[in-house]
């Protein structure tokens, strides 16, 4: 009898987890996405003059061309863990926000909530202690009296708590502080900013009356305006195309691992058309060609599979198309146009995100197998974990196979020293170092933090390991080098335990000591 009755309780789960999976499919999260897309589309077309910014990276798949992108975590939001993190000061947007009179950033969340909480209450956040901060310069400024009318007020959206609000308040002056001890440039910011920073936020639940759009110029502050793409729902929703049935999946680009099959937001975007027409008994089968044909392509070119490629682009609110030559011209348009995205680091080719740190000679961008590929590059610090070829001699090509710390708490700590050694013979000769990994986002900014840390000055020139003998390592020096590297490096996305390991590594060399290597330039010992 308990064998029976544990059957019949199996066959119910595995029904159920079949069920699950067929709401979750493939087909139901593109077609979601796509039907969000629309409602993203409208909401820019109302003020097409402010850039459309994606915030990584769940919201890069809700419109085809974004300006640029930003990283604010959910996690940074959550009740009784609020933060405002150094190492995501988002500063490009700031900044962005200043040259274009505001910004439009996308984002969306799983059912069951409205918005984000790195829309509800991260991005409030950071406005406020970006405003608290600039105040302060403005107040140092002998000239300008702005600061008198600038609004350094904690914004949230109606549904946080006042008890919340008063809480995350009693923390706003030691984030200030700690953004001042970053040494970022607040002052170029601060000339940039013409009004403060203010979030609003608009959802597919939100009511505008079209003829009554104030132009953002009209308003006495700078909007960050916060677009949640889906619609709330605690449970999927039944539609019906002209061909297909679908279910409607609320923030389906969130954890694309789970559900995308290698698919990108590029990638879908310059085949929506096909894949949306397709059905759910192709689509699968689509995917797996086009990620396939992509792979191959992108092999053939010595390059990484791209994430995605950033454009800028302007709407009409009154020209919401979604016939089928509206898709064909995305999808033109994303294979003949051009990048172009504002950004302090210098961009470099159609397919791959590669930016110069500076004038240090060192660049950081997705995986490179070939040196030719890239202009201006002399050597290549390729950090990617799947192991391949490459016709490049010793000299200048080295290929350490790191992974994240998620599965392997000590790999990027072990390979570090060979790194900074290669990094070091390179760069003394005067050669141009591109360190890479899969994404161009985590290991390669690490690799990039060990090696500015360790052979070069506070003023960004090589100097072999002199500086790095005599200044004292502490998590506040690590970070300050971080924001330096973001500030060209706007894709960084460094995780904790990869800089856990790199700050390991800089106090461990700490206690080595050092030597003078063969051509008589002090180096640091890497042994």
């Amino acid at each position: 009898m308990g064998e029976v009755r544990w059957g019949v309780e199996l066959s119910i789960y595995k029904a159920s987890r079949s069920i699950k999976k067929s709401d979750n499919s493939l087909y139901n999260a593109l077609r979601s996405i796509y039907e969000d897309s629309l409602f993203v589309r409208e909401i820019a077309g109302l003020w097409p003059g402010l850039p459309l910014v994606a915030n990584l990276r769940c919201g890069l798949w809700y419109a085809p061309l974004f300006h640029s992108t930003c990283y604010f975590k959910s996690t940074d939001g959550h009740t009784n863990n609020w933060s405002f993190s150094t190492a995501r000061l988002n500063l490009h947007v700031a900044s962005l926000a200043g040259q274009k009179s505001g910004c439009i950033i996308v984002d969306s969340t799983r059912r069951g909530k409205r918005f984000p909480d790195s829309m509800s209450k991260t991005i409030p956040i950071w406005a406020c202690v970006m405003n608290r901060a600039i105040s302060r310069v403005l107040s140092s400024m002998s000239d300008l009296s702005d600061e008198q009318n600038w609004d350094c007020s904690l914004h949230l959206p109606l549904w946080v708590p006042e008890t919340e609000k008063a809480a995350i308040e009693a923390h706003l002056d030691e984030w200030t502080s700690q953004l001042e001890a970053t040494g970022v440039d607040l002052t170029s910011l601060a000339l940039s900013l013409r009004k403060p920073l203010r979030p609003l936020w608009i959802s597919q639940k939100s009511l505008i009356w079209l003829n009554e759009v104030p132009d953002h110029d009209s308003w006495d502050f700078t909007p960050i305006i916060l677009v949640s793409a889906s619609i709330s729902n605690d449970q999927p929703q039944q539609r019906t195309a002209s061909e297909f049935s679908w279910r409607y999946i609320s923030g389906a680009g969130d954890d694309e691992e789970s559900w995308a099959r290698g698919l990108t937001p590029s990638l879908f975007w310059k085949n929506a058309f096909e894949l949306i027409s397709s059905g759910p008994d192709l689509c699968n089968k689509k995917v797996s060609v086009i990620v396939e044909n992509d792979r191959v392509y992108r092999s053939q070119r010595g390059e990484h599979t791209v994430q995605v490629k950033l454009k800028s682009f302007t709407t009409s609110a009154n020209n919401v198309d979604t016939s089928e030559q509206f898709h064909q011209a995305l999808c033109s348009s994303m294979n003949n146009g051009h990048s172009s995205t504002e950004a302090p680091g210098q961009y470099i080719g159609e397919a791959s995100s590669i930016y110069w740190i500076h004038s240090t000679n060192i660049a950081v961008g997705m995986t490179q197998h070939d040196i030719n590929v890239v202009e201006g590059v002399d050597a290549i610090l390729n950090c990617d974990s799947e192991v391949s070829s490459s016709s490049s001699s010793s000299s200048n090509y080295l290929h350490l196979p790191i992974v994240t710390s998620k599965f392997d708490r000590f790999s990027l700590l072990k390979c570090l020293p060979s790194a900074v050694n290669f990094a070091n013979s390179n760069l003394s000769k005067g050669k141009t170092v591109l360190v890479c990994c899969c994404t161009g986002e985590d290991i390669s900014i690490c690799v990039s933090l060990a090696i500015l840390t360790s052979l070069f000055n506070d003023r960004g020139d090589f100097d072999g390991g002199r500086t790095f003998r005599d200044v004292c390592i502490t998590k506040w020096e690590v970070r300050r080098r971080l924001v330096f590297i973001c500030k060209y490096a706007l894709n960084a996305r460094p995780s904790r335990g990869n800089l856990r390991q790199v700050y390991n590594f800089l106090i461990r060399e700490k206690t080595l000591p050092s030597v003078v290597d063969v051509d008589g330039d002090d180096a640091i010992n890497m042994k």
